[in-house]
Formats: C-alpha cells, structure tokens, sequence
C-alpha cells in the first residue's frame, strides 16, 4: 500500500485536537523554538498556543517532506564523516515531560496565589518532587537552557528554572539529595514576596521609577517573612529567599551583606536568577541571547559566587549536539561534541566543509564564534 499523500492545511487555534502534527516550529521573541514543526499536539501545547494568542497554525497529515530538514544536513561526504567521527552524546539533561510541566506550572501559580493556604507546605513538596523525579529518573546532570520552559507566564517559568537549574548546579557541587531538594523548594518560592508587591508597581509595562523599584526590592525580606510564619520551611530555605539579591560585594539587598554572610543557597540562586532574568524579555527590555547572558555571567565575578559560576557554566548546555550553528566565519555547522568547562564553545563541523572546528581547544580557532 502507497504512502498516504501530504496534505497540508490551517486550523484555527480553538480547533485544534491533540495528536494533530504541527507544520510550523512556533518561535518567541528571543527566536527559541517553544514548539518545533512537525511535533504531534497535546493539550499543553494547545493551551499554551492559545495563552499566547496565537489565532490559528498550519497542521499536515501524511508523509513530510523533509526538503526543509535536508539542507540543514551535512552536504558533503567529508562532513558527515568527521560528523560521525567526533560525534559524543550530551550528558544526561533534565526533561519535564509535558504532563509535568503542566502541573508543575499550576502548582506554583496555586503558591503564588494562596500563600495562606493551610495546603502550602505539601503543594511546595509536590511541586519539589516532581522536579527530583525528573532529575533522578535521568540521572541529569545538565541542563538544556533553550528548552527547560516550563510556562509562558513569566514570574511562574522563572520560578521553575530557577528551582531547576539550582537543583542541578546544588548537585554538581557535591550537596545532599536533601540540600538538592532544599534548593528546590527555595527557588520555586524565591519570588514569593512579589504577591505581595501593589500590582501598579508589579504589573508595570516600563521601566521602574527609582522609588517603584524600592518597592519592588522589598520581595525578598516579604517572601522570608511569608515563609518564616510556615514552621515546616526549614532556615536554609528561607535564607535562599531572602539572600538571592545579595552580592558577594555587598551591594545586593535587602541587607547589603558580603560573601561570608551570604547562605550557600542564595549564593547559587544568585547566579540562575540574574542569567534567568537576562535572557527573558520584559515589557521594558528585550532579551539577551544565551550566548550574551553567559558572558555577562562570566564578567560578574565581583558580585557572583565564583563555585557557583563555574558549576553553573559547568552544567547548562547552549548548543545541544546535533543542532546547526551560524559560525562567525560564515559557515554552517553541525553541533558534535560539548565541553563542559567551555559552555559557549563546543566542537563542531562545518556542513559543507566538512572542517572540524574544536572551538574550545583549538588555537587556530580563537576568533571564530557562535552566532
């Protein structure tokens, strides 16, 4: 029997059905991929459409036609051979499923919205839990920075990949699984104290005012404050809350305090907070790219834990291998290979030349980057 024929055909957002295939890759402003063409529908990805406003996409049925996937292959036979050659699998990176994000995305808008709720503690567990799980089930030790996006809402995606990375930055420096399931907690409530912040200030679509931003500041001691009323949060959780804007300097706040005053957990906080904030688009900036975040990180050595830079240089992942890069040489290449202590600059291939560019190592390529 013949392969069935392609068809392909625009369908409005409200009608769309899970299991449907997807024949466009659905792109934000900072040009990541939040859904990618040809992925099969489920009801997260639908009601994730419709949050954000998107009327209707193109769907197919049938065989694909992959011309669009074929010129992003290597064309040479050199290429694909060198592709093969050096080619090594990303460490283990943690994946939430779509059922998980989903609950995990409610979980913390219920936290953020019923910080009184007698259910706080035990929802903040299970919240807690279903991150472990996705770390342990994996043995992740790394992270995916482009596809960790958890909710299309800001203060809750930003609450979860900062849970998330510290978890996974918390265990690369050697902590116990119950400090890793501390972290956890403590970054999920990090931004606990804004629900208490007037939405004027909040909710503001410019840059805050010298004065609004006093306001603003004031979500960390109000986050410990919430927190410190709850008996079942332990010290080293509500610390992280109240520290994660303090820097090694002294010139964070709320209390200005210096590195040797500073818990272990916010020190790392601190570091997942400012990149995660960097690389998210506001309503009165636009995002940095990962690549330009990174360096901004690398250059916040006065006011960063360095142990905990370097574990988080050491356990995110920018260029997944497999994926093809802009090189600023003006060739195409192909992801083969991730160092660990050179996050910014892995090995790959050129897919028409089929040169080996081992950007982290090779003096010759010094000057060449990722664009």
């Amino acid at each position: 029997m013949g392969a069935k024929k392609f068809k392909r055909y625009f369908v409005r957002t409200r009608e769309l059905k899970p299991g449907m295939r997807i024949d466009q890759a659905i792109i934000d402003r900072m040009d990541r991929v939040l859904i990618a063409k040809y992925a099969i529908l489920d009801e997260f990805m639908i009601d994730s459409l419709k949050q954000l406003g998107v009327g209707g996409v193109y769907v197919s049925e049938g065989d694909i036609e992959l011309t669009e996937k074929k010129s992003e292959e290597p064309t040479s036979a050199i290429a694909k051979n060198n592709i093969s050659k050096y080619h090594e699998d990303d460490r283990a990176r943690v994946r939430l499923t779509e059922s998980v994000k989903k609950r995990v995305s409610e979980g913390v808008q219920y936290l953020y919205n019923n910080s009184e709720s007698p259910e706080f503690y035990q929802a903040s567990n299970t919240i807690t839990n279903d991150l472990m799980k996705a770390i342990t089930d994996n043995n992740a030790v790394a992270v995916d920075i482009s596809a960790l996006r958890a909710s299309d809402e800001y203060t809750f995606k930003h609450s979860v990949d900062v849970a998330t990375m510290s978890m996974i930055i918390a265990q690369k420096q050697g902590y116990t699984k119950q400090e890793i399931y501390e972290i956890g907690i403590s970054g999920l409530l990090h931004d606990m104290g804004k629900s208490k912040i007037p939405l004027e200030v909040l909710n503001k679509p410019a840059r805050l005012t010298d004065e609004e931003f006093e306001v603003m500041k004031t979500h960390a001691l109000l986050g410990y404050r919430i927190l410190q009323e709850k008996e079942e949060f332990t010290d080293a959780i509500r610390y992280g809350v109240l520290q994660h804007h303090e820097k090694m300097n002294g010139k964070g706040y709320p209390m200005g305090v210096t590195a040797d005053k500073i818990h272990k957990f916010a020190k790392i906080m601190s570091v997942v907070d400012v990149y995660d904030a960097l690389v998210t688009t506001r309503p009165y900036k636009k995002a940095f790219s990962q690549r330009t975040a990174v360096e901004m990180i690398m250059s916040m050595t006065e006011e960063l834990d360095i142990t905990a830079m370097k574990a988080f240089l050491a356990s995110v992942i920018l260029y997944p291998v497999d994926t093809v890069v802009e090189l600023s040489n003006g060739e195409r290449a192909w992801v083969v290979k991730n160092n660990p202590s050179t996050a910014l600059r892995p090995v790959v291939v050129g897919t028409e030349s089929g040169k080996v560019y081992d950007l982290g190592e090779d003096l010759e390529c010094a000057n060449i980057v990722i664009l």
